[in-house]
């Protein structure tokens, strides 16, 4: 004799490894029932951060992670969460409560209908298919990288199910499912090693290569007429597992590299890389940028961010584009020609790298930029050294400043988990990081703020012994104040940075620009220093450059807890990319 709960936690232990949770009267039976399966369970502190922690695991892990919440306004709560990881092409399974199957109730809603308005799929559990309908549901997150809900009718939720399960049979074989510990030696062994074979593994189950030989032939024959090749990666070339493969199809053209913000670190060698695209990137670079005549992009969306509103690209150039996915050519302010490579990125990669087996560029167009050095024209930023000691007309810091010196005093094995506002550009600048999956950005998929601290669990369990970093601004912060508390239970190592301006600084830069009423734009001052210090973390009021060595002290005792530096910075200092958008919405700036 088994129950439902259990049997749903046994068959969802053959995919995941790792759920975030809070619990409710919808999943109570399914969480008490995760940890006897080797199912680890964090608990966090409002049902947004279920998912977006299970969002943040999967893109470090590249493994599918389980968030779950009660019905009704439980899984509301989750919601803006879930489509941010629909629209960043998350895979992940949400484990919900739902109405009985006698019908519903007043405090429930269509959680079908809402969580396919967000383009994603639901599953409704039956106790007879538990097993069928989970690996079901494992096969569509996989197959189309997005998220799935899994639903838990409220009358079957502690059923008793009279027919054997297979965590019967290996009781009976004497494998005691009571000890977590031989569940999850037995679930993982079921799962790849490593986070680069978890995803290769993942890219097997989608379409394989669609591109014809012709199409190949031609996109050859544009490669090595190339006289400035560019190699501009994206998240789907992370994601494919492509990393080698770009590196040696830089090398054979001798071409400069780029990435977008979501593969930022993707190439190993960053002496002839431009850095991130976009508005995050270094001015001279992206002019740079603009006059190459063949790109070659894998795995990017090019949207308007990464295309700098039409500008990355120069008159005339030709891009050879590979993606997995039908996609339109990008909106740019000159006239363009793409040839579209469908496929997989590594497949892809590796019939062109063959195709081009007997080429050698004669002159090499990285050989010949000036300012790729370090310290060079092309990657120096602009440390706001126009306000001496960091500080503006207004006695508050710049950004850039606090920035750059950050920068220097954080610890090198970090993870970066970024919210959403006007202040994202400055950890995407001036913070490097090793790979991809070190800077995690959830949030700008959907363009929303109060997701950062909702991160922190899963970047804790995706990567236990790096250094956790959060960048967040007070608006962002205020709002997922609830899962500040999760953020110093759930880490080893934690650096909070909180970008304080008093405002929502996103708004401030455009709208009240336009000259709408700013109050409504202003918060008033929160000692965020205060508030970690309440809940047993280190909290430190940053007024000045000098107020940041307390992080070299919490460094050299061990770098151990969790220290929040609130710093009071200047709303007078734009944000490069700010500065993009005030432009394209015909400000004069």
């Amino acid at each position: 004799m088994t129950t439902f709960a259990h049997a749903l936690a046994s068959a969802l232990s053959r995919h995941a490894t790792q759920a975030f949770g809070l619990m409710g009267n919808g999943n109570a039976h399914l969480i008490d029932a995760l940890p006897h399966h080797g199912i680890a369970l964090t608990e966090v502190r409002h049902e947004a951060a279920t998912v977006a922690s299970a969002d943040a695991y999967a893109r470090i892990t590249g493994t599918l992670a389980i968030a779950t919440a009660t019905y009704g306004a439980g899984f509301t709560n989750t919601l803006t969460a879930l489509a941010e990881a629909a629209q960043a092409r998350t895979p992940l399974l949400l484990v919900v409560g739902d109405e009985p199957t006698t019908g519903r109730r007043p405090w429930d809603v269509d959680q079908e209908m809402a969580a396919a308005a967000l383009g994603v799929r639901s599953y409704a559990l039956d106790p007879q298919h538990i097993d069928e309908i989970v690996d079901r549901a494992v096969t569509s997150a996989e197959r189309v990288r997005r998220p799935v809900v899994l639903s838990i009718p409220y009358d079957h939720a502690a059923l008793e199910l009279p027919l054997p399960r297979p965590a019967d049979l290996a009781t009976e074989e004497g494998i005691d499912l009571n000890d977590p510990a031989t569940m999850q030696a037995l679930a993982q062994a079921t799962l790849p090693s490593g986070a680069s074979a978890a995803r290769r593994e993942s890219s097997h189950a989608r379409p394989s290569t669609t591109a014809t030989s012709i199409e190949l032939a031609a996109a050859v024959q544009l490669l090595t007429g190339a006289e400035r090749p560019l190699v501009l990666a994206g998240h789907g070339a992370w994601v494919s597992g492509a990393e080698s493969q770009l590196a040696t199809l830089a090398e054979r053209l001798g071409a400069l590299t780029a990435s977008t913000a979501l593969a930022r670190g993707i190439f190993a060698d960053d002496r002839f890389d431009l850095g991130i695209t976009g508005g995050f990137g270094q001015h001279r670079a992206m002019q740079t940028i603009t006059q190459a005549d063949v790109v070659i992009v894998v795995g990017a969306s090019l949207n308007q961010f990464t295309m700098r509103f039409g500008e990355l690209f120069g008159p005339g150039t030709k891009i050879v584009r590979i993606d997995r996915d039908q996609v339109d050519p990008p909106k740019s302010l000159h006239e363009i020609e793409q040839l579209l490579l469908r496929g997989d990125a590594s497949e892809v990669l590796d019939s062109l790298i063959a195709g081009l087996s007997a080429h050698r560029a004669q002159t090499l167009w990285r050989d010949q930029v000036r300012g790729l050095e370090p310290g060079g024209a092309l990657r120096a930023l602009d440390r706001g050294t126009d306000h001496p000691g960091g500080l503006c007309e207004d006695g508050r810091l710049d950004p850039r400043a606090v920035a750059a010196r950050l920068a220097e005093l954080l610890p090198e094995d970090r993870h970066v988990t970024s919210d959403g506002g006007h202040f994202i550009g400055w950890a995407n600048m001036f913070w490097p990081v090793a790979s991809p999956q070190r800077m995690i950005m959830v949030g700008t998929a959907y363009q929303t703020i109060g997701l950062g601290l909702a991160t922190v669990a899963g970047v804790a369990a995706a990567a236990p012994d790096s250094t956790t970093v959060v960048t967040t601004g007070d608006g962002g912060g205020l709002m997922a104040l609830a899962d500040l508390e999760t953020a110093i239970r759930t880490t080893k190592s934690c650096v909070i940075v909180v970008w304080n301006d008093g405002a929502y600084g996103a708004e401030v830069h455009l709208y009240g620009l336009m000259g709408i009423d700013q109050a409504p734009m202003m918060i008033p001052d929160v000692n965020f220093a205060g508030l970690a210090a309440a809940l047993g973390a280190t909290g430190v009021r940053v007024d000045t450059l000098a107020d940041l060595d307390a992080l070299t002290a919490w460094r050299e005792a061990g770098a151990s807890g969790t220290i929040l530096v609130d710093c009071r910075i200047s709303r007078s200092v734009t944000a490069p990319y700010q500065v993009e958008i005030q432009r394209v919405n015909g400000l004069d700036v």
